[in-house]
């Protein structure tokens, strides 16, 4: 025996016992915190914290933030342009399109009753109650209440989004529905965000960017030859200020900024599923990348949706002294079946991933719980834009639209993450006619009365004091003039005309579509 040792042994353990005593009274606020944090923990036998994620709390906090952003931008649009498009007297009204569809193929409040009034409060409840979850009021919440406060808005746009047609057909209508049923079970800061609910939110930003590659990949020819931007800046649906700029890069600049974009789409969505700081340096990319397309146009809030979603990826603690409670049995059991239910639902939008008959921006359900994306699988090579005239006394002068390109000395507007619906529209106008003939000429009779809801939704009305006498539409081709034109001339675009797209028309011959209409001159 070696006393030595027996004397080493004990001495070694004063001095381990010893340690904790010690070091609590060298830092003994934070040691306090966590013994606190811990008895907490135990006198929560039923809490589920195996499930909890608190790295990623600045992740979550961004992410709510930006989609309450963007459904408030959504009720916005919503309430200041609903009644020339789907109001009782719009281009498509609401009431019609609930004569013809069941509740369960379009679900919706509005099933229960209808009126403008009614639509109208729907819409700026949802604004504000959007605003008070920006500006944190979900964090005041109990739990319950902020998960109830996140399902309210989603209920409330659900029921806009299902009665709106043509005008919210967009795939980020789906986008944020799908974005936005999820963040009811992403909780707020008294919980840590469940991890379960955080890979949901990856493999949405990875479908709708590995979509958006894929479609483009399988789609026009110019994707792969890495030439399809010295089109699209000119020809998308509503250029920025920026887009002019865009346009005019030199061509290597132009198949350098396709390759980034396949690689971003194509590769690195793969990354999310890694773990940190890989998945966060990938969710980087991404959000870059975004910030390019917000940069070069108007793409609605599909960008600012699309970094939201990203956003979650990156990893943040919160402050100290705001440690969140343990997780309560019951939001981990819902957690895991908000899961379960979105991986049974992935396999069609998995499916069409795969396919090469690849579908873009389709939801296999009415709830559009779980959509499939992409966009662009084909850019157009020339820009076709109507142009509607109105005549008076002999003279036809152009009316003007907020987004869309018209007077040719006009730069181009930033107006993403807001949405222009009827100028989006536009452009497709002029792309398909049969796409626009729904709802084209009963525009025209409305210009044809001067209808305040339908003017509202323009810049410029030629005609202040009373309404045109006939009304036509015409298609040029538009282009971006170059940089000596634009130093000596000051006009962003230069036109040539195509053909007439709607020959002149009379209230007497299109007063048929103003049945009903407060506005139509009766006889």
């Amino acid at each position: 025996m070696r006393p030595t040792s027996a004397v080493g042994s004990t001495a070694h353990r004063v001095r381990v016992r010893a340690a904790p005593l010690l070091a609590s009274r060298v830092n003994f606020a934070p040691r306090r915190g966590r013994w606190a944090h811990r008895a907490r923990r135990r006198v929560h036998p039923g809490a589920m914290e195996w499930i909890a994620a608190p790295d990623y709390w600045l992740g979550r906090l961004l992410c709510q933030r930006l989609v309450a952003a963007v459904y408030l931008l959504g009720f916005l649009a919503a309430a200041r342009q609903f009644r020339a498009l789907i109001g009782a007297h719009g281009l498509l009204p609401v009431p019609r399109f609930l004569a013809r569809v069941r509740p369960r193929q379009a679900p919706s409040l509005f099933h229960l009753h209808y009126s403008d009034r009614a639509f109208a409060a729907l819409a700026w409840t949802g604004v504000l109650l959007a605003a008070a979850v920006l500006a944190g009021a979900a964090e005041l919440l109990p739990l319950g209440g902020a998960m109830a406060l996140w399902a309210v808005l989603w209920v409330l746009y659900l029921s806009i989004v299902n009665v709106g047609q043509t005008w919210y057909a967009f795939g980020w209508e789906s986008l944020l529905l799908e974005a936005g049923s999820l963040m009811v079970f992403l909780g707020n800061g008294q919980v840590a965000p469940p991890w379960p609910v955080l890979w949901l939110l990856r493999w949405l930003v990875f479908r709708v960017e590995f979509g958006a590659g894929m479609i483009k990949i399988r789609g026009d020819a110019c994707w792969r030859r890495l030439t399809c931007t010295r089109f699209h800046h000119e020809t998308q649906p509503m250029p920025g200020p920026l887009s002019w700029f865009f346009h005019h890069l030199p061509a290597l600049l132009h198949r350098i900024e396709v390759a980034a974009n396949h690689f971003v789409q194509l590769l690195v969505p793969f990354l999310l599923f890694t773990p940190q700081p890989v998945a966060g340096w990938a969710a980087l990319a991404m959000i870059t990348t975004q910030l390019w397309l917000v940069a070069s146009g108007n793409f609605a809030w599909l960008n600012w949706l699309t970094i939201a979603l990203a956003a979650a990826t990156l990893p943040g603690r919160a402050p100290a002294g705001s440690l969140p409670r343990p997780t309560p049995l019951w939001f981990g059991v819902l957690a895991w079946a908000v899961t379960a239910l979105v991986a049974y639902l992935s396999y069609r939008p998995a499916r069409n991933l795969l396919s090469r008959r690849q579908q873009m921006n389709r939801s296999y359900n009415p709830l559009h719980l779980v959509n499939a994306y992409g966009a662009f699988g084909s850019v157009n090579r020339m820009r076709l834009e109507v142009v509607i005239e109105g005549e008076r006394a002999g003279h036809w002068q152009e009316y003007g639209f907020r987004g869309k390109p018209g007077e040719l000395h006009r730069m181009p507007r930033q107006y993403a993450p807001y949405h222009l619906r009827l100028d989006w529209l536009m452009w497709f106008a002029g792309i398909s006619p049969s796409y626009a003939r729904p709802w084209f000429t009963g525009l025209a009779a409305r210009l044809l009365v001067n209808d305040p809801d339908t003017l509202r939704l323009l810049r410029h009305n030629p005609f202040p004091h009373g309404p045109p006498e006939r009304v036509r539409a015409r298609l040029y081709r538009y282009r971006f003039t170059d940089w000596r034109e634009l130093r000596t001339t000051g006009a962003w675009w230069r036109r040539a005309l195509v053909r007439e797209y709607l020959a002149p028309v009379t209230l007497h011959e299109v007063g048929h579509l103003l049945d009903d209409h407060p506005h139509r001159p009766r006889p």
